[in-house]
């Protein structure tokens, strides 16, 4: 098959964020090619009308979609999507629908509360929308659209005691960022991630639970997977942020109840082709789901290509299951 690859153009200054695309696209490439198909590149920018011409010139059979963002702009990722939609072109991984639903947090939290799964309460400068003007800290400023943790930092944590109110926070962050953002009631305990495989006639392949290790961390410093730790690979937090899949019996009832929400947020949200869940667990032991993403990273240093090495999938025959999927979706 000709499956061409899609991917977010990336300038000659972008970031290390930015430029993972292109190991991404790498790495999918040529397992495409040892698969037997032949696997273009195309960078996609705002030009639609530009990218559904090459679109219909180069005709692929399938397209792999790795778009992230379009110029920048995180929230326009289901463009993309929705382009390929309308010329009936299949794609791999979530439709246009969940990509759009999934890459707001807001609209996430407000799907995951409706349904009765568990997610931390927030709160938001408009009153128009829904949140909790009342919010007190603990909470964690989140950018409502952007993903890589982008913004993330010791700082974005309020700690308990402060007195500012909480919109008067969210205006003094959305001025620094411009951009939209929102305060989470920050839970204090273990971090876990979820990843999905799809290709198994509908249901979801959940893969082992991965737990972020924060033990080095100081006493005073806020577990959290920011950007230094996700980008700067001369900081502190990039190498003391492992991740690790072995876990004493006990943690077995924990871990069956993430598998379950994990599932669970799979079909809410109509995802496809393979997905991220990020959990947190309170002292209490409760499971909270903080972020879906529906597309996550599939360089092979990233979380996702961790977790398929841990269930024995290697990473060609992942990527042949992302790409029946997307056939199996279009015939």
């Amino acid at each position: 098959m000709r499956v061409a690859i899609l991917h977010t153009a990336v300038s000659d200054d972008a970031t290390a964020d930015e430029r993972d695309v292109l190991v991404q696209a790498e790495a999918v490439g040529a397992a495409l090619t040892a698969l037997g198909h032949e696997a273009p590149r195309l960078p996609c920018s705002l030009d639609l009308a530009s990218m559904k011409r090459q679109l219909r010139e180069l005709r692929p059979d399938v397209v792999f979609n790795l778009v992230e963002s379009l110029e920048g702009a995180e929230r326009l990722w289901s463009l993309v999507p929705f382009l390929l939609d309308s010329l009936d072109i299949p794609y791999t991984g979530s439709p246009a629908e969940a990509l759009h639903v999934t890459g707001s947090k807001l609209l996430a939290k407000e799907r995951l509360r409706t349904a009765g799964l568990p997610t931390p309460a927030w709160a938001v400068l408009s009153r128009r929308q829904p949140g909790h003007a009342d919010l007190a800290p603990p909470y964690i400023i989140k950018a409502v659209w952007e993903h890589a943790s982008f913004g993330l930092g010791d700082d974005a944590v309020v700690p308990e005691g402060d007195s500012r109110p909480v919109r008067e926070r969210l205006r003094e962050w959305a001025a620094r960022w411009g951009r939209p953002c929102f305060a989470e009631q920050y839970i204090e305990g273990r971090e876990f991630n979820l990843s999905l495989l799809g290709g198994c006639s509908g249901s979801p392949q959940v893969l082992p639970p991965a737990e972020i290790d924060f033990s080095a961390f100081p006493a005073d410093k806020p577990h959290l997977v920011g950007y230094r730790a996700k980008w700067d690979a001369d900081s502190f937090e990039y190498h003391h942020t492992p991740r690790r899949f072995d876990f004493p019996d006990a943690d077995r009832p924990l871990l069956d109840r993430l598998v379950g929400l994990a599932r669970d947020c799979w079909h809410l949200f109509g995802l496809r082709g393979h997905v991220r869940v990020d959990f947190r667990i309170d002292r209490e032991g409760r499971p909270w789901v903080l972020e879906i993403n529906a597309n996550p990273c599939l360089s092979p240093d990233a979380g996702f290509a961790a977790a398929l090495e841990r269930a024995g999938i290697p990473f060609e025959q992942a990527i042949r299951r992302i790409l029946d999927d997307a056939a199996e979706r279009g015939a």
